[in-house]
C-alpha cells in the first residue's frame, strides 16, 4: 500500500493531454519523425519524492524550476493487462502532485538531469479515488495564480492510460503512475514560495532554495 515517505515505483508520462500536443507541434518532423503511438514514460526515482512543506534546492547554476501540476494513481493491486473497464479495480486512490522539471523544450533526448534531482516531485498524502475528469488544478507562486488545468483534456483518460501501460508491464501494490504534465508548465524561481491546489484532492506547498549539487 502507499506510503508517502517509502512509495513505490513513480511513473510520469509525457503528452497526455492536448494543449501539450498541439504546443510541441509536428511531431512527424526532425527529431521525432512521427508521434508516439503508447503513452511515453519516465521514472521519478526515490531520491526525487518530498512531502508537502518541503525545501527543494535546484541543481547548481539553476535559477528557476517549471512546477508540473498533476494527479497520480495509486495502485492498491498489481495491475497487468488490465482494460479500461477495470483498471480502476486496481486503484487505491489518488495523490495531488507537483512534478518539478529544469526549463528544457525538447523530448528528444532522455531528461534525467533535469526530471530526477532531488525532491523534484511534491507528493500529497492519498485521497480517495474519484473521476479526475471534473479536477482542475491551480498553481500559485507567492500567492498569484500562474496556471490552471482542467483534466478534461487528456489525450488517454486514467483507465485508458493504465490499460495501455499495464499491457506491456506489471505496476505493483504501491506505485503511482501520474497522469502527466503540460509541456512548458508555469514556472517558479529560488525563493518562491509555491501551491499547488485542486478542489477534492487539497493542496501541497514547498519553497524553492538555491543548491549546490553538481
Amino acid at each position: 500500500m502507499f506510503n508517502l515517505h517509502t512509495p513505490g515505483t513513480v511513473y510520469g508520462v509525457i503528452l497526455n493531454d492536448a494543449a501539450s500536443v498541439q504546443a510541441l507541434g509536428d511531431l512527424d518532423a526532425a527529431p521525432y519523425k512521427g508521434a508516439p503511438k503508447a503513452p511515453v514514460l519516465y521514472i521519478k526515482p526515490a531520491n526525487t519524492h518530498a512531502a508537502s512543506g518541503a525545501q527543494v534546492a535546484l541543481p547548481a547554476g539553476a535559477q528557476s524550476v517549471e512546477v508540473g501540476a498533476t494527479v497520480g494513481l495509486v495502485l492498491g493491486r498489481a495491475a497487468s493487462r488490465v482494460n479500461a473497464a477495470n483498471a480502476f479495480g486496481c486503484v487505491a486512490g489518488l495523490v495531488l502532485a507537483a512534478d518539478l522539471s529544469l526549463p528544457h523544450a525538447s523530448y528528444y533526448r532522455p531528461a534525467i538531469r533535469e526530471k530526477c534531482f532531488d525532491q523534484s516531485l511534491v507528493l500529497s498524502s492519498m485521497q480517495p479515488l474519484q473521476d479526475v475528469a471534473g479536477l482542475t488544478l491551480v498553481t500559485e507562486v507567492d500567492g498569484q495564480p500562474v496556471g490552471s488545468r482542467s483534466l478534461a483534456d487528456l489525450v488517454r483518460q486514467p483507465g485508458q492510460l493504465l490499460a495501455e501501460v499495464s499491457d506491456w508491464m506489471t505496476l505493483a501494490a504501491g506505485d503511482v503512475l501520474l497522469l502527466g504534465v503540460r509541456y512548458q508548465a508555469p514556472q517558479a524561481k529560488v525563493g518562491s514560495r509555491v501551491r499547488v491546489s485542486c478542489a477534492g484532492l487539497g493542496a501541497i506547498e514547498f519553497t524553492v532554495a538555491a543548491g549546490g549539487q553538481a
